[in-house]
């Protein structure tokens, strides 16, 4: 583990402005991730928020200072004067992050989370909490709660309803409140002290385009305390035979951190514009979700028996890429759209100067071909591991499947996502053959075309044939980056892994070594390509993913000794909290690019998966999971309807939920394709919601990702309560925009109402 940042000596009237510049920008390390699973803060040793979009992931910045400077906002909260940081964790198997600073008058403590868990509770969709307390003696300590809203840093106005400090946009509304309660004020810092035995707590409840709910900072510290006990619940069945499991525990909640709850997407990173490299222009957008890293995670979740989570990326994908299909869109949005234009942000100095800070990301309208092969392996993975895909899924897979056979002997842009022009990148072509290789594993466990079959068999074959001599150069005795080039690229360190060649293969071998010293970056580290071959000025650092994925490849040839300790040399760049960014600055081992990066945290659950699968007295990985003794017969490797992936398919029995079971339902299934054609009453199943009929024509006339999941021929009988929906003559398709008042998001559902034969 990294060491801490100490906190230099500051003022206790310092404003952020001055404190700047005194500290400078604080390492990316530094900083500890908060989050509910619908949008995360970044917050420094210093107990400032220096990074908080709201309402989600991918919206506008509330505190903006990591990227946007000082006039961006932040909120701090800490000790006021000169203070050394002398410990700081997450609570064990929590979100909850604790920062402890020895001061003068002795220790102070921060404890902070967001609330994951909001329903069935009356409480705002977005709540951070934070507490100060001071065990051995008083302890002078300071408030700065500075909000500015997105690219033009509009401040709030400004309002004191009764103990709420409320600071409101045209939509979007902030409340502070503190207890004891304090005269808090906007943009200025606030003195107070911290004495034994009694805490200081502060709630912010965020609202946007909903009614702002004021918390006393009591419930909203006992709601978090709640949450906590979720989180150890959450990661106590976390396979207990993994390698530095808490190291891996803590990667698995990062990933779920990282997943929109909502919708099931993963974002790729909750931060916008962090350079990989100092000063540079490599500056992204990561606030978006890629379809290959959802696919790396439905592995990651998968291996260490996350099921639903595995469940939910693919489910998310399926809704997510319907208006695209067949083609494999490169990234969306969390609610499955196309992200807008990317632009640069006037003004904004970016982290470190690094300059422009940009919104969207251009990467959109490429055609990137590895992409299918990651979707497919990881539907692949689903159906080995006995959870059977359903009709719509697998004719998506198809779909993906043809795609591939049609379209890869086209250039791409590859996982790197050059921006120029395409090339035959060695590994596009690898995931090519991986696609189709998978969608024929998952053809032979159902009933599927045999002309397209054999399509999908011959066009495999010749993408070996291209990709074993195309790719691969003699005199480097290495798979190359691209077809006919000298360059290396560490993205084919999956070989191992696809079974194109065996894995002892000579060829496959001297890869792995090549790749290793080639690109080495010193120590564990290693280049994705040589540096500077890309067409983008400037550097960059190395790519912390395909470290793992060397140690994946080291474990799959039998190298286990050489990938445990590769291993442990990786986990020692971690920082304190174990949280790990894309690159990280092979000089003084400073982080780099976006973060917390979710690909890396991945990649990090998959090499330990690779190590562990690699013992000698393991089992067959390949081998479905059997049922734990005493269970019921449906409860492992059977699907079951929306409860799985989407559609129960023919004659399979549809589950009745208990009775005020659908709030729950609705948080754990997202928001599309939930309680479909589900055998309840209407008036069992709703109440206490409100419920609006609309036909599914309409729906999809508006522009909503809702093409029907129902079997040709199969309708819905009219609701069992006229009074409670606008009726609509005939036997239409029926959505229901299900409102739950103790949650604030909008779920699209399906009726549960008896299906009828035309």
């Amino acid at each position: 583990m990294r060491r801490l940042f100490p906190i230099p000596p500051l003022s206790p009237a310092m404003t952020t402005t001055q404190r700047d510049a005194v500290e400078g920008d604080r390492p990316i390390e530094d900083y500890g991730l908060l989050g509910d699973t619908r949008t995360a803060a970044l917050v420094g040793s210093d107990g400032a928020i220096d990074w908080l979009c709201v309402p989600r992931f991918d919206g506008q910045p509330v505190f903006g200072r990591l990227v946007g400077g000082p006039a961006a906002g932040t909120f701090r909260m800490g000790p006021a004067g000169a203070a050394t940081v002398i410990a700081r964790r997450y609570r064990p198997h929590t979100a909850t992050l604790e920062t402890i600073w020895d001061t003068p008058g002795g220790r102070l403590t921060l404890t902070e989370g967001m609330i994951a868990d909001v329903t069935g509770r009356l409480l705002p969709s977005s709540l951070l909490v934070r507490r100060l307390t001071a065990p051995n003696g008083p302890v002078d300590a300071v408030i700065e709660f500075d909000p500015r809203l997105g690219e033009h840093h509009t401040s709030p106005r400004i309002e004191h309803r009764g103990d709420n400090l409320v600071c409101s946009w045209s939509t979007t509304a902030l409340a502070l409140r503190a207890s004891p309660p304090l005269r808090l004020q906007a943009g200025r810092p606030v003195m107070l002290r911290v004495a034994p035995g009694q805490p200081v707590t502060l709630a912010v409840s965020v609202a946007d385009r909903e009614p702002l709910i004021y918390l006393d900072p009591e419930a909203a510290w006992a709601a978090l305390e709640a949450d906590e006990h979720g989180w150890r619940t959450w990661c106590a069945d976390i396979d207990g035979d993994l390698p530095h499991r808490d190291a891996v525990a803590r990667s698995v909640l990062t990933l779920r951190l990282l997943t929109y709850s909502p919708s099931g997407a993963p974002v790729a990173a909750p931060t916008t514009s962090l350079p990989e490299g100092p000063g540079g222009i490599r500056n992204w957008d990561y606030r978006y979700a890629w379809p290959r890293d959802a696919s790396i995670g439905i592995g990651a979740f998968l291996g260490v028996g996350k099921y639903d989570e595995a469940r939910h990326f693919l489910a998310w994908l399926l809704h997510a890429s319907r208006l695209d299909r067949p083609r494999l869109p490169v990234l969306l949005t969390l609610h499955g759209r196309h992200p807008t234009a990317e632009r640069e942000l006037d003004g904004w100095p970016g982290y470190a100067h690094s300059r422009p800070v940009r919104v969207g990301n251009g990467a959109a309208n490429q055609h990137q071909l590895d992409g299918y092969g990651w979707v497919l392996d990881a539907a692949w993975l689903l159906t080995r591991a006995g959870h059977r895909l359903d009709a719509e899924t697998w004719r998506a897979m198809r779909g993906f499947a043809d795609q591939v056979a049609k379209r890869w002997r086209e250039p791409d842009a590859g996982i790197w996502e050059i921006r120029g022009d395409g090339a035959h990148h060695v590994h596009s072509k690898l995931m090519a053959w991986l696609a189709l290789d998978r969608a024929l594993r998952i053809a032979s466990t159902r009933r599927t075309p045999g002309s397209q079959v054999a399509r999908w068999r011959a066009e495999r074959d010749a993408v070996a044939a291209e990709v074993m001599s195309a790719g691969f150069n003699p005199e480097l005795g290495s798979y190359t980056r691209s077809y006919g080039s000298n360059d290396l690229d560490a993205a084919v360190l999956v070989l191992p892994l696809l079974d194109l060649e065996p894995r002892d293969s000579p060829r496959v071998r001297a890869t792995i070594e090549a790749v290793r010293h080639q690109l080495s970056a010193g120590g564990p580290l290693l280049y994705r390509y040589p540096p500077g071959q890309d067409g983008l000025p400037g550097t960059e650092g190395a790519f912390l993913p395909c470290s793992f994925w060397l140690v994946q490849a080291l474990a799959s040839t039998g190298r286990v000794d050489e990938a445990a300790q590769l291993f442990a040399d990786l986990l020692e760049l971690a920082n304190p909290l174990g949280l790990l960014p894309e690159e990280i600055n092979p000089s003084g081992h400073r982080y780099l690019g976006n973060y917390p990066q979710a690909l890396t945290h991945a990649a990090l659950i998959q090499a330990a998966l690779a190590i562990r699968d690699a013992q000698p007295d393991r089992p067959d990985p390949s081998s479905p999971p059997q049922p734990p003794l005493g269970s019921a017969p449906d409860q492992v490797g059977k699907h079951r309807g929306l409860t799985d992936l989407g559609m129960p398919g023919r004659g399979e029995q549809r589950q009745r939920p208990a009775p005020g079971q659908l709030p729950q339902l609705l948080e754990r299934w997202g928001a599309l394709g939930i309680l479909e054609l589900l055998t309840v009453p209407a008036a069992e199943l709703l109440e206490p919601f409100r419920v609006v009929a609309v036909p599914l024509a309409q729906l999809c006339r508006r522009g909503h990702l809702l093409e029907p999941l129902v079997e040709p021929g199969l309708v819905l009988s009219q609701p069992s309560r006229p009074d409670a929906v606008d009726q609509h003559p005939g036997p239409v398709l029926w959505r229901w925009l299900i409102v739950d008042p103790a949650y604030p998001y909008i779920r699209l559902a399906a009726h549960g109402l008896p299906p009828h034969r035309r």
